[in-house]
């Protein structure tokens, strides 16, 4: 029957990968979105995670057409990259309130299920950025720093009735954003990254599926690196 997965942010770029790998397993997919159109093949709902009626609305919505969440992929994020001094108390705060508070938001909700269910899978997706630190991303650093806090402490909350919680931190990946990067940053950053290449969608997704399988069962509070060995040792 497949399992009823949820991939906020699901719409494009990692999220999107994500949701497909999970769909190509046979579990059930719905993805949130916050603009533009829901990619097809999907259970598409329209949400912004930093609205608790919105969230509430989407599980909702969701839980009807497959059933309670048994695995969620907190994956929505948004970044306004600045240096600290330009950056302005908006900047700050809708980083945080998106990436940290609005992964909070949604693990919340997926939990209440899943305690009754005596299983699940919770999965954020972070940032090597969010250990290594990076230059003019204060607020995205301490927004993926904080996820790890965050899915350490549920381990130790939720692991009694059978739910995991992980963390998955993608290095530098192949998509829209990599893309715009000017020639000579691309260089600096692939002269840092021992695999000598930036990642793949699919190489996270396929990191995110095993993470949240049954064979992953023992593993939890764990931080998955999938990022060519730029953040080794940290």
């Amino acid at each position: 029957m497949g399992r009823s997965v949820l991939v906020t942010g699901g719409n494009r770029g990692i999220g999107l990968a994500i949701a497909t790998a999970f769909a190509e397993a046979g579990d059930k997919v719905a993805v949130t979105y916050r603009s533009g159109e829901p990619p097809a093949g999907f259970l598409g709902v329209k949400c912004d995670i930093t609205v608790p009626e919105q969230v509430d609305a989407a599980f909702t919505e969701i839980e009807a057409a497959h059933g309670p969440v048994e695995v969620l992929i907190a994956n929505a994020g948004i970044t306004r990259d600045t240096l600290l001094l330009r950056m302005s108390e908006d900047d700050w705060q809708s980083v945080i309130d998106t990436n940290l508070t609005g992964s909070f938001r949604v693990a919340k909700r997926a939990a209440k299920g899943m305690l009754r269910l005596k299983r699940g899978r919770i999965v954020f997706i972070s940032s090597v950025v969010g250990m290594l630190g990076s230059p003019g991303q204060v607020n995205y650093a301490a927004s993926k720093a904080g996820l790890i806090g965050m899915a350490r402490s549920m381990a130790r909350e939720l692991g009694s009735r059978g739910i995991t919680t992980n963390v998955v931190a993608p290095g530098f990946v192949e998509t829209d954003m990599t893309a715009v990067l000017p020639e000579e940053t691309q260089k600096q950053y692939l002269g840092q990254i021992p695999l000598g290449r930036f990642g793949l969608t699919t190489e996270i997704a396929n990191a995110v599926r095993w993470i949240a399988s049954e064979e992953a069962g023992y593993i939890t509070g764990a931080v998955i690196p999938v990022d060519g060995g730029i953040g080794m040792g940290n």
